[in-house]
């Protein structure tokens, strides 16, 4: 009975502090420029990569013709890549190589893509916490009421919802891109169902993100260019990961193991960031 009580308490806490947080960050204008531009990345990608394409441009420093500017066989190559076997029985070594080099291409329309948005909510997550500290906000509110494990999830839950709009934005505005620059929609290598699959599991890998840029914003306090720098160096070393785990021939498997990372990382990190913020000051 006491146990029950002590998480229902918790549950409490967390939905009056998720509320507030929730209120916070969709009064504040960072959220909607950041949401409205990943809704308008895709469409400038799409549109300058069509109208470009083909011509060679001139290296300034050399003075020598440079590799010629491709262009998107289709809308869901700026979604994602296919991966030629599935991770499931023996093809899952070749499709994780398949997945890895394709996280290795330089070309423009591997990089130009939504897999880059994971470094924009990068900017979300550590201006977000970081003005907490600033502001004053953080230590008021744990000298008055809040604890800090109720701090970290709802921060984590705040900052996943506004990360999931991002990854939903940009998807719209690539439909729009495509449609306005003529790009081809037609799948090839997967189908709508496995699509549907891929936009989840882009949404779900939010969710190991997110507690990654949030323990480096609680470390750096109002340092939000601190934050931002870790986020962003740490963020690189799981980059590669995003194609192997999120194509756009995705399945059950993928969203389960982006699921699976989601909660390890949410629950292992956020007891870290737990941490930091007891045993460092909160100014």
């Amino acid at each position: 009975m006491k146990s029950k009580a002590k998480s229902q308490g918790l549950i409490k806490r967390v939905k009056t502090m998720l509320k507030v947080d929730m209120r916070r960050m969709f009064i504040s204008p960072l959220v909607y420029i950041l949401i409205g531009s990943c809704f308008v990345m895709p469409i400038l990608i799409l549109v300058m990569t069509t109208m470009m394409a083909g011509t060679v441009p001139t290296d300034p420093q050399t003075g020598l013709p440079g590799e010629p500017i491709e262009a998107f066989e289709n809308v869901w190559q700026i979604i994602g890549s296919v991966s030629s076997e599935s991770m499931m029985g023996g093809g899952a070594a070749e499709g994780g190589a398949d997945a890895m080099a394709a996280g290795m291409d330089m070309s423009i329309t591997a990089m130009c893509n939504i897999n880059m948005l994971y470094f924009i909510i990068a900017v979300l997550v550590c201006l977000f916490v970081s003005d907490d500290f600033r502001s004053g906000y953080a230590k008021n509110l744990f000298t008055v009421r809040a604890r800090k494990t109720d701090y970290v999830i709802s921060k984590t839950l705040t900052c996943f919802v506004g990360g999931a709009l991002m990854i939903l934005a940009f998807f719209v505005g690539a439909l729009i891109g495509g449609a306005v620059s003529g790009v081809s929609f037609d799948m090839v290598g997967f189908n709508a169902g496995e699509l549907v699959m891929c936009v989840i599991t882009k949404v779900l890998l939010v969710s190991v993100f997110v507690p990654i840029y949030l323990i480096m914003s609680v470390a750096a306090k109002q340092k939000a260019w601190l934050s931002m720098l870790l986020s962003f160096g740490v963020g690189m070393f799981l980059f590669m990961m995003i194609p192997m785990m999120s194509p756009l021939n995705a399945s059950i498997i993928h969203v389960v193991l982006c699921i699976a990372g989601g909660a390890m990382f949410s629950v292992g990190l956020g007891a870290i960031s737990n941490h930091v913020l007891k045993k460092t000051s909160l100014v």
